[in-house]
């Protein structure tokens, strides 16, 4: 494809210092595709423009704000167009952090205020630790719910369902917490970096409300962009 060839061109001529890589992986899931609103071409220039800006202000917040936490991002982007519109961080080989994007994430993107806030939002997760501290509530309330169903006389199958429940509800308890942490420090980094954060959260505006969800990992889109707003007005 036209907007990965110029990706991967833009990378190895040395024009983004933050490694980007294009990985196809097997077992693609059917999806709707995206609205693109850009041109592959625009999309590609924005992407890389995007990661060459904010990841080095990613970079220094991390080293000022962490110890003992690596802070040499992987920028990666699943190139699978049957994919929906997404973005994640997690840890890679030795706890490398790794920030991923969907292509067509990339290429819905209404303009480059979107791709940074996105952008910074995921590297903020890191900096806020939120994998281990999800780990961390997954495990106590695997512990908790498994000893209280052990306490009541629940056999080793009652236990078990409940510690799996346990650390379920634990991961998610404060998953929301997680995503307006990460909204205020990625519209701090996504401003330091040149770019206009209020206009980038309005990438949710339109977007599917998840905030009804039970037990649902992200906030209502509103409270994201009115946090946002509050942090950008400071």
């Amino acid at each position: 494809m036209r907007i990965l060839a110029l990706i991967l061109s833009l990378t190895l001529a040395g024009c983004v210092t933050t490694p980007v890589v294009v990985a196809t992986p097997t077992a693609p899931r059917p999806a709707p595709g995206p609205v693109v609103t850009r041109s592959p071409t625009q999309a590609a220039q924005s992407f890389v423009q995007v990661v060459e800006d904010v990841m080095p202000v990613a970079r220094a917040a991390c080293n000022a704000r962490t110890q003992g936490v690596r802070c040499d991002y992987l920028v990666v982007v699943d190139d699978r167009m049957n994919q929906p519109p997404n973005a994640f961080q997690t840890l890679g080989r030795n706890n490398q952090p790794v920030v991923g994007f969907t292509l067509p994430l990339i290429l819905s993107a209404r303009n480059d205020d979107e791709l940074a806030f996105i952008l910074a939002h995921e590297a903020a997760h890191h900096i806020e630790g939120h994998i281990a501290r999800g780990r961390a509530s997954a495990r106590s309330g695997a512990l908790v719910a498994g000893a209280l169903v052990a306490a009541s006389g629940g056999d080793a199958i009652a236990v078990r369902e409940a510690q799996d429940f346990g650390a379920f509800y634990g991961a998610r308890r404060y998953a929301q917490g997680f995503e307006l942490e990460a909204d205020s420090l990625g519209a701090v980094l996504a401003e330091q970096a040149g770019y206009d954060a209020v206009r980038g959260i309005m990438f949710f505006q339109n977007a599917p409300d998840p905030g009804t969800r039970f037990l649902g990992t992200h906030p209502p889109n509103a409270q994201r962009i009115a946090n946002v707003r509050r942090v950008v007005g400071r």
